[in-house]
């Protein structure tokens, strides 16, 4: 075969499919290898892909569905062998360049300035040079001393002397630029061969399991597999879920987004690195291309010239496809790991705007349900002021609104926020029966409001007496009871008494109050005349001068009367009238008159009771009183409560 069909046959045989769109596009005039990536290129873009091949640990954390363990696994095979090309191309690098004898050749710290530590090299080079050469001058002196005498002999050890001397000043320069050499490239000067670039490259490709050899394969990590979302979590129905889910799949597209963005990169730097080759890949098959144009030549000195530079562009080329092909492999794969991505994080965005309308959804329906409720609310309230005249039932029709209300309204709202009603009720038995436990006292007090505002209940103004305090009702709140202090002579003594509401269930305490629509009391003279006296006369003249003064109340007495027969019905007194009864003692006629009195007006009516009965026992004839000899008015509640 003629020598430039041969090269034709092997272009067409290397470059393949990865390298047949290079051949259409136009080329240098000059073949050269002087774009072969340098070892720092060559390390930089090792780095970038291990950088890019660890965000699939991010991946897989956020994959929590089936389809990401499909997507996940589609991208950890794509990126193994993205990451075994680019160790692939690397190492054909470095193989490249320990053949031309250049730039593989620099110590790997040498690549972030290169000229200035390939300098320091040289002179640690041309240092042990000079040491040798001189090493070898002494020697041959050395070997003339013994055979030299005399003056020569003397001659001899001075200029020995001295050049040891030399040889020691620059062993010591030597040493000294192989220290800062091993300080800058941190390895030998023996390590500093055309091996340094592949030592790295093996360095980087232990830390990833994927960019093992063949040999070492069989450990490597498998695909995950579905089991990864064995437990994934039932579709949310409650906000709160909702919302935590939302949160999820923000997070899983801003890992994507990253993802995306590191693979441009990787794809940039790839492209940064393949285009000089191509454009040196192209200028051989140029030259290729004008070799076999030449017309054949029957001079066999001519053909064989040919030949030869037929050989070495065909060694070229074959250094440089070697060097090519990964890169062009690794396009195609990061294209398509690009578009897998893409399609992975296109389906993560529709379930994001899948729970988005669906959270836009919910809020709308428990929305419009709580205007509903606002809505009852506020119809309750107009209902109220309307239809209920009583001040006092009115605010309890106010206070079961707002209980009502806001109680609905807390469940409606745990309701939309949670996913499981079961959860919800195990959450919320548990929560109340803490609450009951640690605020039994406040549960109590709550309970005690209600019965305090019922039918037969405490009003603000009511007089009341608790645990033997007596006072008037101030204010009547949701735990507590405030009453002003009223002392003996039904004056306030300036003190405010507070009690929990729960008081009115301690069977010790007791609670006294009026009957609803009265405020009065029951007091009573209590005199003993001798026995002597006319009874019917004592009875007659005490029992007028006390319906003396209750003439001037009596109409009010009466009003309270009708209150109490509306209140208690056939269970009120029969009247509210003054009484007397006599009761024979030892110590002579006793004598009790009971008479009402009004709260507000009976320190008054006392007074004036205990004038009358005064002047209507001194009349004559004058009654005779025995004991003490002026008659004990008292309240007959300090004994026995009235109303109660």
């Amino acid at each position: 075969m003629h020598p430039t069909r041969w090269f034709a046959a092997a272009l067409v045989l290397l470059t393949g499919l990865a390298v047949a769109p290079i051949l259409a596009q136009p080329g240098g005039t000059v073949t050269n290898l002087s774009n072969i990536p340098d070892a720092q290129s060559v390390i930089s873009y090792l780095n970038q892909t291990i950088m890019w091949y660890r965000q699939l640990t991010i991946q897989q954390e956020v994959a929590s569905e089936p389809s990401d363990i499909v997507f996940l696994n589609q991208n950890r095979q794509l990126a193994d062998q993205v990451v075994r090309i680019s160790f692939d191309f690397a190492r054909a690098d470095a193989q490249l360049l320990s053949r031309i004898g250049g730039k593989a050749g620099q110590p790997s710290v040498g690549t972030s300035s290169p000229s200035r530590y390939q300098s320091l090299v040289a002179m640690a080079d041309k240092a042990d040079q000079e040491v040798k050469a001189r090493q070898q001058e002494l020697a041959g002196m050395r070997t003339q001393l013994e055979t030299a005498s005399g003056r020569r002999r003397r001659t001899l050890a001075s200029t020995i002397a001295e050049t040891q001397s030399e040889v020691d000043l620059l062993q010591a320069r030597r040493d000294s630029l192989r220290s800062m050499i091993e300080f800058v490239s941190g390895r030998n000067v023996e390590g500093m061969t055309s091996g340094n670039l592949q030592t790295e490259i093996e360095d980087l490709a232990r830390t990833v399991p994927a960019a093992a050899t063949e040999a070492n394969k069989a450990g490597a990590p498998q695909s995950v597999t579905a089991t990864t979302a064995s437990n994934r979590k039932a579709e949310p129905s409650g906000i709160l879920a909702i919302l935590t889910d939302l949160f999820e799949l923000r997070r899983r597209i801003h890992t994507l987004d990253q993802g995306l963005t590191q693979t441009a990169a990787l794809v940039s730097s790839s492209k940064t690195l393949r285009t000089p080759l191509i454009n040196s890949l192209r200028d051989l098959i140029k030259s290729g291309d004008q070799l076999s144009n030449q017309p054949d030549s029957p001079d066999p000195t001519v053909l064989a010239q040919q030949k030869q530079q037929l050989d070495q562009l065909t060694a070229q080329f074959k250094q440089l496809s070697a060097v090519v092909l990964p890169l062009a492999k690794q396009s195609v794969l990061l294209d398509l790991y690009t578009r897998s991505l893409s399609n992975w994080r296109g389906s993560v965005h529709s379930q994001y705007v899948s729970q988005l309308k669906s959270l836009a959804l919910r809020v709308a329906v428990l929305a419009i349900i709580l205007g509903f409720v606002f809505v009852l609310s506020s119809v309750w309230r107009k209902a109220t002021f309307r239809y209920v005249q009583d001040v006092r039932r009115r605010y309890q029709f106010l206070l079961l609104r707002r209980f009502v209300v806001w109680s609905l309204i807390a469940v409606i709202v745990a309701v939309a926020f949670s996913s499981e009603l079961g959860t919800l009720a195990t959450f919320a038995g548990l929560l109340t029966a803490g609450i009951a436990v640690a605020l039994q006292n406040v549960i109590l007090s709550v309970a005690g409001y209600f019965y305090l505002i019922g039918k037969y209940g405490v009003r603000v103004g009511d007089r009341v007496q608790v645990s033997g305090v007596t006072g008037e009702v101030v204010d009547i709140g949701l735990v507590r009871l405030h009453l002003m202090e009223i002392g003996k002579e039904a004056n306030p003594t300036g003190r405010m008494v507070v009690f929990s509401n729960s008081v009115v269930f301690q069977p010790n305490a007791g609670l006294f109050k009026q009957i609803p629509g009265t405020r009065f009391d029951w007091h009573e003279i209590t005199l003993t005349l001798a026995t002597e006296s006319d009874y019917h006369q004592v009875e007659e003249r005490l029992t007028n001068a006390v319906a003396k003064v209750f003439e001037n109340y009596r109409e009010r007495m009466e009003r309270q009367h009708r209150s109490m027969e509306q209140s208690l019905g056939p269970l009120s007194r029969n009247s509210l009238h003054p009484e007397t009864r006599l009761r024979l003692t030892q110590g002579g006629l006793e004598v009790v008159i009971r008479y009402p009195v009004e709260l507000d007006e009976a320190n008054k009516i006392d007074d004036r009771i205990a004038r009358e009965v005064l002047d209507a026992i001194n009349r004559p004839p004058k009654l005779k009183l025995v004991g003490s000899g002026m008659p004990n008015i008292q309240s007959v509640s300090e004994a026995k409560p009235a109303g109660a």
